[in-house]
């Protein structure tokens, strides 16, 4: 009896065990020197949300429609098709893209309209439209956002945190730049 008392209790340890493993991190619990990555990216997108170049790009964006595309037809489209290679030579992108290149704690940068649609970044995103995730959904109410957790980029493939900022124009959100923060 008692063999089995211990291999029972052996058992419901390995499980526990096992779970806190496999269990993804909870809001708040990244490593300190990811925190910290996290916050420093999280003031950065702040401040670069109000460059005039950004302000710009978005007010345009918003004064437009997207003449169609949306994420099934932008994932079908070729890194060559012109509306790629317009996206990603815009003049906020190439700016975008120096700012990416000169923070090495980021692995891209993305800039959204008021409706989520892709305005410029520093690499093709897999999505063009992405209102429905936490990323642009929590940074549109006005406050610059962070996730909790660790996951490889959708983009990248590079495990990091999302971080994100809203573009404010005299105070009200009209899209969000964000970023992935490389979480190494």
């Amino acid at each position: 009896m008692k063999n089995v008392t211990r291999l029972a209790a052996l058992m419901a340890i390995s499980a526990t065990t096992l779970a806190c493993l496999m269990a993804p991190a909870r809001a708040g619990e990244l490593p300190a020197d990811v925190a910290a990555k996290v916050e420093k990216a999280k003031k950065r997108l702040t401040e670069l949300a109000a460059d005039p170049v950004v302000l710009a790009a978005v007010r345009e964006a918003n004064g437009h429609d997207t003449g169609g595309m949306g994420n099934g037809k932008w994932i079908e489209l070729s890194d060559n098709d012109p509306v790629v290679k317009q996206a990603l030579s815009n003049k906020v992108s190439l700016q975008i893209a120096k700012w990416e290149q000169a923070d090495d704690t980021v692995n891209k940068i993305v800039l959204r309209d008021q409706k989520g649609n892709l305005v410029g970044a520093s690499t093709r995103p897999l999505i063009f439209n992405n209102a429905t995730r936490p990323v642009f959904a929590n940074a549109i109410k006005g406050q610059p956002w962070s996730a909790g957790e660790i996951k490889p980029d959708t983009s990248t493939q590079i495990p990091s945190v999302h971080v994100a900022a809203p573009v404010l124009d005299a105070g009200k959100p009209i899209g969000v730049l964000h970023a992935g923060v490389t979480a190494k």
